[in-house]
């Protein structure tokens, strides 16, 4: 098995079995993140020590342990850990549960839909608000929970072989979770999530242009380009703002626009171009980041190939 053959596993894994239903090792990770947070200060050290003492240990003893394996069953296990970490089987479920309560009306089902994608609050949100939302969740998501995990298991695999790249997508998951948890822009985390922040902006920065580029290629080019040059750089996040921007231009859809975050209103830029979302643009967005998959596993495996 090697760095390819891993991937299609991976990706396999998660079209079939979807995340652990049991017990999902992110899920312990977070509340060990939770548990540190809450007997430290909020100051900015503090944040950077407990970064370090989750992040680092976790990627360096994973990535050792089956950097000891037999090459072919260090791929195997690689592979198993791609699995846990994608999260392109629940993003969707998720998206398409907020697609199936609009559809059928029930506002209080969809609203908790969507809730579980994004951390603005929901409560008073009419059905074009959760629309939008669940699109803009969807988009950031597919750079940073598919993508993004794809190109650093990908980009240090080819360099180090599989124990390199479970270490390398272990610490992405790791860090895109504590930016999940304390990436907030709010009194409790203003000082100790700023190490949680920024590691996650340089992380996903790669990858998000990356992806940008990939939408522009599988949907409507021009206009994305356009919106990504134009708009990007107008949204709050270095990442999601070209991620967000080149796919709803790709989509032709007009995205942003203000919210409630943690109980304040934030008037927020409004991006990408043509008509509000619609009934059937979740599934047309979910088609969209499907197709860049594709297209990214068909280079995947030629760069592979061409590395070898």
């Amino acid at each position: 098995m090697g760095l390819s053959v891993a991937v299609i596993a991976g990706i396999a894994l998660d079209a079939l079995l979807g995340e652990p239903r049991a017990w999902h090792p992110l899920v312990g990770f977070g509340r060990l993140a939770d548990a540190l947070e809450r007997r430290l200060p909020r100051r900015r050290w503090a944040g950077v020590v407990a970064w370090l003492t989750l992040v680092v240990p976790l990627a360096v003893l994973a990535g050792a342990l089956v950097w000891a394996l037999p090459l072919v069953a260090g791929w195997a296990v690689s592979a198993f850990v791609l699995w846990l970490c994608i999260a392109w089987h629940s993003l969707k479920a998720h998206a398409r549960a907020v697609a199936t309560a609009l559809e059928g009306g029930d506002m209080v089902d969809a609203r908790a839909a969507v809730g579980r994608l994004v951390s603005r609050d929901t409560q008073t949100m009419d059905a074009a608000a959760i629309r939008r939302a669940g699109l803009e969740s969807l988009l950031e998501n597919a750079g940073d929970g598919v993508h993004a995990t794809l190109f650093w298991f990908v980009v240090a695999g080819l360099i180090g072989g599989p124990g390199a790249a479970v270490a390398a997508v272990l610490a992405h998951r790791a860090i895109n979770t504590l930016d999940a948890m304390w990436g907030y822009r709010i009194p409790r985390y203003e000082r100790f999530g700023w190490a949680a922040a920024r590691a996650d902006d340089l992380a996903n920065w790669p990858s998000a242009c990356l992806t940008a580029l990939s939408f522009a290629l599988v949907g409507d080019g021009c206009s994305a380009l356009r919106c990504w040059r134009r708009q990007a750089a107008a949204l709050p996040s270095p990442n999601a703002g070209p991620v967000m921007c080149a796919g709803a231009g790709a989509l032709r859809l007009q995205l942003g626009g203000g919210a409630y975050y943690h109980g304040v209103y934030e008037q927020r830029p409004v991006f990408g171009c043509g008509a509000p979302p619609r009934i059937g643009d979740i599934e047309r967005t979910i088609a969209l980041v499907g197709r860049t998959l594709w297209l990214w596993l068909f280079l995947i495996v030629v760069v592979d190939w061409a590395w070898r």
